[in-house]
């Protein structure tokens, strides 16, 4: 379900210390109701999970099309990422942040791992379009367990990035995150034991 931008920003998240300068695209509560020591499975599915794989063809297809297109136009060079075009957050980390850890590398995306906590975990990524960042969140859930919350943080790169971020805005409203949280839902009652969902829904 999509939230409004107020569900990220009201809470005291250690990612606001660096992305003042960043704005919040979408907030998104996931289905993957558990426990208040669960968060670190949650982390894990999405460092392991790979858009190539889900369960949408469209998904698969609007994927490989955008790689496709940023190969062609230049957007994922070297020359465009974290380090180059843009500095690494991880160089705005305060020494405890610092100390925490990152958690997992990502297998099938190209985000960079920033840190974890109990409760948080944040990575960035950045190409000739935007530099942004991922970030997930445990949150009670008003019944007693607990959730994750997706937000995604972007700082446009020019006309270049405003108008990306407007043109795949519907595809990812319409298309990628309701795949995303049904194939989210699939593996995380895959990981702690649910009844599976049928591969139809």
């Amino acid at each position: 379900m999509r939230l409004p931008n107020s569900a990220h920003a009201s809470r005291p998240w250690r990612i606001h210390e660096l992305t003042r300068d960043f704005e919040v695209e979408d907030v998104w509560a996931l289905p993957t109701p558990g426990g208040p020591d669960d968060f670190p499975l949650l982390v894990e599915g999405f460092a392991s999970a790979d858009p190539s794989q889900s369960a949408s063809g469209a998904v698969r297809a609007l994927f490989a099309i955008r790689w496709k297109i940023g190969e062609l136009l230049g957007w994922d060079t070297e020359d465009t990422g974290i380090g180059s075009r843009v500095s690494a957050l991880q160089d705005r980390l305060p020494a405890d942040l610092r100390e925490a850890g990152t958690g997992p590398a990502f297998t099938g995306l190209p985000f960079t791992p920033l840190y974890m906590l109990d409760d948080e975990w944040a990575a960035e990524i950045a190409n000739r379009t935007m530099h942004g960042v991922l970030h997930l969140g445990w949150v009670p859930d008003g019944a007693g367990g607990y959730r994750g919350q997706l937000a995604v943080l972007v700082k446009r790169n020019g006309l270049l990035g405003s108008a990306y971020m407007a043109a795949i805005r519907p595809f990812r409203h319409v298309l990628v995150y309701p795949q995303m949280l049904r194939d989210i839902e699939r593996r995380w009652r895959a990981r702690t034991g649910q009844t599976p969902l049928p591969l139809s829904s």
